[in-house]
């Protein structure tokens, strides 16, 4: 088939383009911006545009498919020209839904912990030699990509509550239909497109309710609006909490059944995890034991806690957190795992709800188990999503943090923290930007 993708440059869009040549199809795609390392794997595929843009010349009548991306607006050229010629236009996940619509369905869901939990789930099933298609929103060590589509008998989808594309402004996971469902918490985000919690919290009912009969639901028990969600809904509710789990000299250690698990990733919400990609295992007849032997050498996933630098004097972690809940759950992970050390963290305000005025009460004593709390709060990035800078003295107290406009300034205040720290220090950078591309490898070189 011939297929072209509107807004190829996306991490989920240009994965699937990749997957779907090789496979065997022709394709083909466009962007305005496209950054690496869509743009370097793009290019050694052939697939990278050769202008950025949008060129209703390349979408014609012999085009079979168009994969439209949420990135495109709903007046994009090569989309006018698609209905005009009235080819078959699907979303990323629509597209997938055709592809695993007779597939047994696996989606993890939550406001914090799918693309981990996701990632535990596929690396014990590879382990223990099972064949499956998936889709995961992050880069994992051993999967070429993260998208996979063959004639798998499952599949593990990560189920994201986002709109679907400017055509569709429902959520992804609606389009999926589980079989099998992961839920590991509700906690109000995206304020740009759910601008009430209620509003938010009912696509997760929807999406429970979306779920093909006879389907059961894994679900964190301590999350309050979870559970009153799943109190009275007659879906096989299957309850969690998390692993329960030691640290010693640094090491995470789970304990299940009377024995000893020693593990790669920590902390109270990767417990959590775990314990959730163990009970879909379980459920796809692996045991548990087996599972947790499996899971002892993940090491996670890219920005989701991920170790960038080890050394006696220093360690650096970087992680994707930017919600209230998951930069609670990020920093206290980091103090558990750490007692001893001074912990330095560092956040940027960069995603619609972080930069909103309404929203910025709910960070309150999210760092407070950090020795040192910083700020990012980069005027550019307000301009770019065209909203209000907040102001520094609000920012300021909720976090009990110190604010700073730059990364240049940032990345001073954090090398006179750590070298004035006087023992070893944790250096903990959490953002879903690049902290106005401030040089991390320097920063880590002139500390080590």
């Amino acid at each position: 088939m011939r297929i072209h993708f509107i807004a190829i440059g996306g991490a989920v869009m240009h994965n699937l383009a990749l997957e779907l040549q090789q496979l065997g199809h022709s394709v083909s795609g466009s962007d305005d911006e496209i950054f690496d390392p869509a743009r370097s794997r793009l290019a050694l595929a052939g697939l990278l545009p050769k202008s950025l843009g949008w060129h209703p010349e390349q979408v014609t009548a012999d085009t079979d498919q168009v994969i439209l991306g949420m990135h495109a607006r709903a007046d994009n050229p090569e989309l006018a020209r698609a209905k005009e010629l009235g080819l078959h236009i699907y979303s990323f996940p629509e597209y997938l839904y055709q592809h695993c619509k007779n597939k047994k369905r696996i989606v993890v869901a939550g406001s914090h912990g799918k693309t981990s939990t996701t990632a535990m789930i596929m690396h014990v099933l590879r382990q223990q030699g099972m064949n499956f298609d998936y889709l995961v929103g992050s880069q994992l060590e051993g999967f070429e990509r993260m998208v996979r589509l063959s004639d798998a008998p499952i599949v593990i989808l990560e189920g994201d509550e986002y709109l679907t594309s400017p055509l569709d402004p429902t959520p992804k996971f609606l389009h999926y239909r589980p079989h099998l469902a992961v839920v590991t918490g509700v906690s109000w985000d995206h304020i740009n497109v759910f601008p009430t919690r209620e509003l938010y919290v009912e696509q997760f009912r929807k999406f429970i309710g979306s779920m093909e009969p006879g389907a059961a639901v894994v679900w964190y028990e301590g999350d309050p609006v979870l559970a009153d969600i799943m109190r009275d809904n007659p879906m096989r509710g299957i309850p969690y909490r998390g692993i329960s789990a030691r640290v010693e000299h640094g090491k995470t250690i789970a304990h299940h059944q009377g024995r000893d698990y020693p593990l790669a990733v920590f902390g109270a919400h990767n417990m959590q995890n775990l314990n959730a990609a163990m009970l879909i295992c379980s459920e796809l007849g692996i045991a548990e034991a087996d599972f947790l032997q499996a899971a002892a050498n993940f090491t996670g996933t890219a920005k989701r806690l991920e170790c960038v630098h080890q050394s006696p004097a220093l360690s650096v972690y970087r992680d994707f957190a930017h919600a209230p809940s998951k930069l609670k759950a990020t920093v206290e992970a980091v103090r558990q795992q750490f007692p001893d050390r001074m912990l330095v963290a560092a956040y940027e305000l960069h995603t619609f709800s972080s930069l909103s005025k309404e929203f910025l009460p709910d960070y309150a004593g999210c760092m407070d188990e950090a020795d040192v709390r910083l700020v990012l709060l980069d005027p550019h990035v307000f301009a770019l999503k065209r909203l209000p800078v907040l102001p520094d003295g609000d920012v300021a107290e909720t976090f009990s943090a110190t604010v700073f406009h730059d990364g240049t300034h940032l990345s001073s205040a954090l090398r006179e923290a750590i070298q004035s720290s006087g023992k070893p220090a944790v250096l903990l950078l959490m953002s879903s930007g690049k902290f106005d591309d401030m040089d991390v490898a320097a920063l880590i070189a002139k500390c080590s």
